[in-house]
């Protein structure tokens, strides 16, 4: 079922998310809302916080070769911590909560990442590059940040200058 991306600058969007301690149906129902969701809009990425849910759970699903998100390549992730990074790229993201809005943003090249399946079994991961970037994005969801935080003030103040006038054009 597709569910409601909320938007910013929607309050919980600042919430930090809280660890996932049952592993049962009712989780495996969010996954499974958030992965249609996620397809309906578009995205290559998902936190439970953008559909209303503070839960420490993210979705991943990148294209492939053929430009295909293939549902085997999917990455469901509770619980998440990255226990490693190094390195730095700088790459330009959207957000399905910042619809319409693209920046550069810097981040670790290569990280290493820990989490649980939606089985509860324990991850580790290692991810370079766009799916670096990735996993950094949505994780800063989790604790109640969004990428257009990592802009630099006078990108920032663009920003916020654009998104007002857009909401004003919106209503």
């Amino acid at each position: 079922m597709v569910r409601e991306v909320i938007t910013y600058p929607n309050k919980l969007l600042r919430t930090k998310s809280k660890d996932v301690k049952v592993f049962n149906e009712e989780l495996h129902t969010l996954l499974d809302d958030m992965y249609d969701t996620m397809l309906f809009e578009n995205g290559v990425g998902l936190a439970a916080i953008q559909v209303a849910v503070p839960l420490n759970i993210l979705i991943i699903n990148l294209p492939n070769e053929e430009d295909i998100q293939d549902k085997a390549d999917l990455i469901e992730a509770i619980n998440p911590v990255i226990t490693h990074k190094d390195g730095v790229q700088i790459n330009v993201e959207g957000c399905l909560s910042v619809p319409g809005f693209n920046e550069e943003v810097k981040r670790a090249k290569h990280i290493v990442v820990e989490y649980f399946d939606r089985n509860g079994n324990k991850q580790k991961v290692e991810a370079e590059d766009f799916l670096a970037v990735a996993w950094q994005h949505e994780m800063e969801h989790l604790s109640g940040h969004l990428f257009i935080e990592n802009l630099s003030i006078i990108k920032r103040k663009k920003f916020e200058k654009e998104w007002k006038k857009k909401l004003k054009t919106k209503n």
